[in-house]
This record gives C-alpha cells, structure tokens and sequence, in this order.
C-alpha cells in the first residue's frame, strides 16, 4: 500500500513512525512516499517481515535526527545523505530527491541498494566527486545528477551500468576527458553531459551507442575533431556540441540518416565545407553552425527545410547568394547569415517565409536594393541590413511591418530621403540609418515613434532644420544626428525629453542656446564641436548673451519694449495661472467623483485610456486569465504577455490581493501610480498604465523579449553568451536605477525584493528594474510589514528581527545580485564565509575560480572592473546597515574607471578583495 505524505520536516518523520507501526499487522508488501510539488522518495519494498519495516523506519528516524537545526526550521533542505543508512533499503527501487537543497557528497554506500532502477537527484547543492560505487547500480535504467556541483571526473564504472537508458550529468563542474567506458551503455539513448569543464575528444567508442537520441555536449572545453564514428548513430535527432573548442572538419555524413531534428556546433573552430548530409535533411528545426570558420557556397549546399524554425550562419566564411529557396520555409522565425562573404542581391522571394521574426543579412556584401517585397513579412521584429553595399532609396513599404522594433540600416549607399511612412512604427525600440548618403530633412512624422529609445541618423547629407516633433519621443534615450547639414537653433521641445541620456550633435550648422537639460549638461565637448553657433554653459561652449542691444537711433523704441513687454506678459501670466487653477480644480473634482462612484461603475481609474475599453480587452486577449499567457510569477502578483488591438505587445501585471482582506486606501494607490507612472529612466521598466477594477488591479508595463536574468542565467547556452563586458554593463545599469529611485525621486522609492528574477533585459541586453514601488502601492501608508516579500536569499539580515524596510535592504539586495551575476549562481557559500560566526573561511580562494567558469577568463581591463564591482558588492553585504553604502556611493564609484591589474587574475585571492 502507498503513503503520500506533507513534506514539513517536523512533522514527516513522527507520521511516518506511525506508519511503521501501524505497517506491523500488513500483508507482505508496503510503499512508502514523501512527496510535495518538488520532492518525492519512492521506496518500494519486498517485505518479508515485521523487522524489515522497522528497520526501514527507524533509517528514516535517524537521517531526521540528523539533520541540521537550520534545516528543520526553514524546511527548505533534507540536509545531506551522508547519514542516510542506504543498506536498511535492500529492495528500493527508485529515489528520487530532485530540488531540496541537499549538500555534502553523494555517500560511497549508495551503491548498496543493488535493485535500484531509478536515481534522480538532479537540481541541489551536492558536491565532490561523484561516487564509484555507482558502478555496482547493475539495475539502473535512469541517473540523473545534473544542476549540482559535482566536481572531479567521470568514474569510469558509469560503464558498467549497461541497463541504463538515461545519463543526465550536466550543469556541474566535472574535469577530465569523457571515459571511454561510457560506450559499453549500448541501450542508452540519451547523454547530457553538457555545461561542465570536460575536456579532451570526444571518445570514438561514443559510436556504440547505436539508439542514442539525444546527445548534448555543449558548453565544455572539449577539443580535437568530431570522431568519424558518430555517423554510426542514425537515430539521432538532438546532436547539440556547441561552444566547445572543437576543431577540424565537420563529418560530410552528417543526417545521412534523415532523422536529425536539432544539428548545433556553434562557438568552436570547426574549418572546412559544408557536411553534404544537410543538404538533404529536411527534418530540421534548429541549425546553428555560427561562430567557425566554415567555407562553402551557401546558395549550393542548403536546400528546402520545411520544419525549420532557427537557422544561424553567421561569423564565418560562406559565400555565395542568398537563396531564394528559403522562402518556402514557411516555419522560419529567424534567419542570421550576418558577418560572412555573401555578395548578390536579397532575394524578393525571402518574403515567403511569413513567419520571419528575426533577419539578420548584416557584414557582407549585398547589392541591390531593399526588396519592397519585405513588406509581406509581418512578423518581423528585428531587420538588420547595416555594413553591405545596399542601395536606392528606402522603399516605404518597409513602414507596412507594425510590429518591427529594431530597424538597422548602417553602412550602406542608400540614397534619397527617409520615407515618412516609417513614422507608423509604434513598436520601434532602435533606429540606425547612419553612414549612409540620405538626403532631405529629418522627417516630421518622426514624433510618432513613441516607443522609441536610440536614433542614430548620424554622417549622411540631411539638410533643414530639426523637427520639434522629435521632442515629442517619450522614451528618446541615445540621439546622434551628427556629420550632417542641419541648420536652425535647437527645438524648445528638448526640454520635455527627460529620458534623454546620450546626445551626439556635432557637426553641423546649428546655432543659438542648447536646452538645460541633463543630457546636454553632461555630455562631452566632442558632442557639439564643428557646430555655427551654438551657446550654453558647457564646457567648451560660449555662454549665451543675457540682451541684445540695439542700435541707438532705435533707443526710443527699446525703452518702450523694455516696459512693455514685461507688463504685457505679467497680465498674461496672471490670466494663465488664474485659468490653470480653474482647470486644475475642476479636474480635482471629477477624479473625486470618479472615485466616490466605482462601486456604481466597476471601474474607478484609468489614466490616458478608455478605462472600460482597456479592461475588455485585456481580459479578451488574455482569455480571462488563462494561464497560457502567464510569463511569470512574483510576490505581488502574476504576469502576462499580451497583444493588444493596435499589435502592441505589452506585460500585464495582475496584483495580489492584500493578505488578511486589507484593502488600500484608493486615493493613495491613485497618487502611487501617477508617481510611478512619471518615473523615466533607461534601467527602470516602463509603467505605461494601470487598470483598478473591483475584481482584478492591473498594472500595464512595457514588454522586454529578453526576459528576466535568472532565466537567462539558468539557461546554459544564453549563459555562455552573456559576455563579462555585459555583466558589468547590466550591474551598472542596475546600481543607476537604485540610485535614481533612492535619492532622485521626489519621495524616495524602496523597491523591497531587488533580485535576479526582477531585472528584465532588452535586446541590447540593457538591464531594467521591474516590480519597483508595488509593495507601496499595496499599502501607501505604511512603512512597516507584517510578513515578508521579498526573494529568500536576496533579503537583508535585519528583516530576521525587524519588519523596517528602509534603502540599506535594497543595497543588501544589490550586493547578493552582483555576485551572482559574476559568479553565475547564488553566493550563498561566499555569504556564509564573509559571516563573523562563520566556521570556514574562502579567502584564500583565487578570484578566478569565483567567477562564472562557464565563461573564458575576462580580459585585464575587465577584470580589473570586476574586481573593483566585487569589493563593491561585498561591502553591501555588511551585517550592520549603517555600515553598508548608499546606492548613489555604488553608482558613483561603480562607473569610475580603474587602473589594469598589477598581477595576474589567478593569483589573486578573495582575500584581497574583501575589505568589511
């Protein structure tokens, strides 16, 4: 019979002795279970006799009593198997002890439990080397030990376990070669020792495994060519080798079989042709062959693949035309062939791949004109064309793809002017049409593109005045209109860009004041040089004249200028100010009765929207809800993406209701969110709206493809591609947005749960803040909480004994999310170290081994950054909150740049980076 049990450590091990006694009178059988949604252990048991039970019980008891008092009370972790008795289970099947937080080894004595057919202890802190004794599991048929970390070699007794089925050694950091042993597993068929340090070749006895499916060994350090012998693996439909340091030519027998699904070897440096197997293997979906230095004719050696999805060519040396046959891959969303010797032109057919995304033609040597024909290609997001030899004129059809949010066009001959039409791309993020010959004046139309962030119409022939619509650009961030023939002063409506951040007006014919706004204050002299005229008090500048004086025979005249043009706008002001009020007052009183009469209307505020309009259509393009739009799941609430009906893609954050059936005040939530709805800055998401409605609050934010880091950091191959030069870029962006939050807003905003699943990242990899100030809007009066929300790990020492949340958690918070964007995981070992009651101490570890070993070591300027950011963080995690930074400190001294390292990376210890 079966038990299914509550995993509350204090109480499991009372039940389950129970149990053991009430099993006394039972048949010969029994089973036993401990499950929650993350943790099972399936025993089942021949029992031949009363004493078998009660030894198996009283094992269990004693693991228990075992366990740390610390895991007991936080009910997080089982603690470590070591004081598991694995010789009281003779008959157990299968363990399975998947994400519960054990730690310590994985104990010799497991190989005892000589009937096992099942070991999953995938997903926990386990460490060391794995045990040889695993040898003796003759009966397993699946093993799992990935997402530890797992040092040392592979044991080459994982040869013996000819039964198994399933080997799932990934995400460790294992050393060595692969065994050779491994290809006496003939009924294996699948291997995944991806994401560790293997190194070595790939063992040719891999060509045994005759019913392998899936092997995947990306993400290791494994050299020499691709053995001839994996042509012997015909059912093969994963075969995933990347970011390896691979090299020699790819097998020309490659899919020979006609069964490979997913075919990637990008990142190593694989030379030579094209395998001849994949111009015939029509059953891909995925083909990554980027980052080689492969040759061949691609217009020659790829055919029709009507299951492909994803196909990336990109930095090598493929020449040839475009095909016109990848059109007909209806299922393609995304194309890159950028950074390779292509010449021709782009082929009017590639419109016929209507589900296109993603197309990157980008570093060749394309000719020709841009085909109209793209217009067909509404999917589009990203169009990169920039550095070929492309000309004629921007054909304006190109304004037909709604969705597009990446347009770039850089470095090619186009001529003529900007077509107005591109004025309809309401999505469009990133513009850049630099280095091109385009002519005429900066269309007007321009002000249209609300979402846009970087212009770049740098160093072509435009000519005429700036359009004050550009200053109509919400969320304009980086402008570089520089090397062109602009004349005028400089619009007014710049004042109203208070995103901008990043200006680049040099060279050109402007003249009069700069607006006195942040970015012009702050940029450099080389941003305004080669200028007629202009004026303003930056370095570099001259100052503007306070009066120009006119000629004396016009004297008369100017006295009476001088009074009365002032008494003229004194009355006029005093109209204004008097009519403003008026306004403002009367708009006072209709939110009030807008908010005295939710309970009649159901819907009490929507800011710059039919409020009733946009909450029908939410809950139509969510479908009320369904969590198939669900992207994600936090403390205050759960996410959804939708797609509105004017095809803006945004992020709909539905709020929790309060705990204990609290209720916010509704004119302070109203106030919270008009204040939040104002903040603009490039590290923060973007609140564009809310929704409060008496059955659901919701919050409207900007959507970013990307995703959170933690996705993008437990997701081994995206990993691998965030580059150290991005991380600190992302810890930058990060500590600007604390400090802009903490000590740059009108009230101070204390985000409360700073962690890596609340740093969203855009295209560009930029980082934004999200879920910033809900935990005020769910209580605006209050600075004090009953419970805790934030992210367990991330959360300040304090909070154990006190509910205050003041900036010194966000600072804490800040310095637990720098070290694990260096180290590539939770430092919580490195915490514990830092502690004055620690029993252990990692200063003597070289600095080099605490950072993300699935990245090659950082150059030595980076390097000397990361050392610095290191130091930096560690001073957040002070124990005492007085003693730790502000947010504005880390920002200023974050962004100072350090001298190079006097000494090598690896000999550098912790030691010397910790100073609290």
């Amino acid at each position: 019979m079966a038990y299914l049990l509550d995993k509350k450590l204090s109480a499991v091990f009372g039940v389950l002795l129970r149990i053991a006694i009430a099993l006394i009178p039972l048949s010969h059988f029994a089973a036993f279970a401990f499950a929650n949604s993350t943790t099972s252990l399936v025993a089942a048991a021949a029992a031949r006799d009363v004493g078998k039970e009660w030894k198996e019980a009283e094992a269990l008891l004693n693991w228990s009593a075992s366990l740390d008092n610390q895991s007991q009370t936080l009910l997080s972790s089982w603690g470590t198997l070591s004081n598991l008795s694995f010789s009281s289970f003779p008959d157990l099947l299968a363990i399975d002890l998947s994400r519960n937080s054990l730690y310590g080894n994985i104990p010799d004595q497991i190989g005892n439990i000589s009937k096992l057919t099942l070991l999953n202890l995938a997903h926990n802190d386990l460490s060391e080397t794995i045990t040889s004794s695993i040898g003796r599991l003759s009966r397993l048929s699946y093993l799992d030990f990935s997402s530890n970390q797992l040092s040392g070699r592979i044991p080459s007794e994982i040869g013996l376990l000819r039964a198994l089925l399933s080997l799932a050694l990934d995400t460790n950091s294992l050393i060595g070669s692969i065994p050779t042993s491994i290809g006496n597993l003939g009924n294996l068929y699948e291997l995944d020792l991806y994401d560790n340090k293997l190194s070595g070749s790939i063992p040719t006895t891999i060509g045994n495994l005759t019913k392998l499916i899936n092997l995947k060994l990306m993400m290791n350090k494994l050299s020499g060519s691709i053995p001839h012998e994996i042509n012997n693996l015909t059912n093969l439909r994963n075969l995933v080798l990347g970011s390896n340091e691979s090299t020699g030519h790819l097998s020309q027998y490659i899919c020979h079989a006609g069964s490979l699904v997913h075919f990637s070897v990008s990142n190593n440096h694989f030379t030579g042709p094209i395998p001849k197997g994949l111009k015939n293997c029509t059953t891909l979906i995925r083909i990554r062959l980027d980052g080689n230095q492969l040759v061949g004719n691609i217009s020659e050696d790829f055919s029709i693949y009507p299951n492909l999805i994803y196909m990336d060519l990109s930095y090598n040396n493929f020449y040839g035309e475009l095909s016109s046959k990848w059109g007909q891959c209806q299922n393609l969303t995304s194309l890159k062939v950028s950074n390779n010797k292509m010449s021709g032109n782009i082929p009017p057919e590639l419109s016929g791949a209507t589900q296109l995304v993603e197309l990157d033609l980008s570093s060749n040597h394309l000719i020709g004109r841009i085909p109209k024909e793209l217009r067909r290609l509404k999917s589009l997001i990203t169009l990169l064309l920039s550095d070929n030899q492309i000309s004629g004129k921007i054909p304006s059809e190109i304004g037909m793809l709604s969705r597009m949010k990446n347009l770039n066009l850089a470095g090619n001959n186009l001529s003529g002017l900007i077509p107005k039409e591109l004025g309809d791309f309401s999505n469009l993020l990133f513009l850049n049409m630099s280095r091109n010959l385009l002519e005429g004046s900066i269309f007007p139309e321009i002000g249209r593109l609300n979402s846009l962030e970087n212009l770049d119409l740098s160093m072509n022939a435009l000519i005429g005045k700036i359009p004050p619509q550009l200053g109509d650009l919400p969320r304009l961030e980086i402008l570089n209109i520089s090397h062109n023939n602009l004349s005028g002063s400089i619009p007014s409506t710049f004042l109203d860009i208070s995103s901008l951040t990043s200006i680049d007006i040099s060279y050109n014919d402007l003249e009069g004041p700069i607006p006195n706004i942040k970015a012009f204050r702050d940029a450099p002299n080389e941003a305004f040089q080669n200028n007629k005229g202009l004026c303003g008090n930056v370095t570099g500048l001259k100052a503007c004249p306070q009066m120009i004086h006119n000629p004396l025979h016009r004297k008369g005249n100017n006295y009476v200028i001088i009074i009365l043009v002032p008494l003229l706008g004194t009355l006029f002001l005093i109209f204004i100010t008097f009519k403003v009020s008026h306004i403002c007052s009367q708009r006072g009183m209709k939110i009030e009765n807008k908010l005295t009469s939710t309970q009649n209307d159901d819907l009490f505020a929507i800011w710059s929207f039919d409020g009733k309009m946009v909450y029908e259509n939410i809950i139509e393009a969510t479908e009320e809800f369904n969590t198939k739009y669900c992207i994600g799941l936090g403390g205050y609430g759960s996410v959804y993406k939708l797609e509105l009906p004017t095809s803006q893609v945004v992020a709909v954050k539905k709020l929790h209701s309060l705990p204990n059936g609290e209720t916010s005040n509704q004119k302070a939530f109203i106030s919270e969110i008009h204040a939040l709805i104002e903040i603009r800055h490039r590290n923060i998401v973007k609140l564009y709206d809310f929704c409060a409605h008496p059955r659901h609050s919701l919050l409207v934010y900007e959507f970013l493809e990307e995703g959170s880091l933690v996705q993008l950091l437990n997701n081994e191959e995206r990993a691998k591609a965030f580059e150290w030069i991005k991380r600190v870029n992302v810890i930058k962006g990060v500590a600007n947005a604390l400090s802009y939050m903490h000590h740059d807003c009108s009230t101070p905003i204390i985000h409360h749960d700073i962690s890596s699943k609340n740093v969203l990242l855009d295209m560009e990899y930029e980082a934004h803040i999200s879920d910033f100030g809900i935990a005020r809007l769910l209580k605006p009066d209050s600075s004090n909480w009953t419970t805790l929300a934030g992210t367990y790990g991330y959360m300040a020492p304090e909070l154990a004994y006190t509910m205050e949340i003041n900036t010194k958690c966000d600072v804490y918070s800040f310095g637990v999310l720098t070290l694990k964007i260096i180290m590539g995981k939770h430092p919580s070992d490195l915490i514990l170290s830092l502690s004055p009651s620690a029993t252990f101490t990692t200063h003597n570890m070289p600095l080099n081994d605490m950072l993300d070993q699935r990245l090659s070591l950082p150059t030595n300027q980076v390097a000397s950054d990361l050392l610095h950011i290191a130091n930096i963080a560690i001073a957040c995690l002070h124990t005492s909150p007085e003693s730790r930074p502000t947010m504005q400190q880390v920002s200023q001294e974050i962004s100072t740049q350090k001298a190079h390292l006097v000494k090598p990376l690896h000999i550098i210890t912790l030691g010397e980076v910790v100073t609290v």
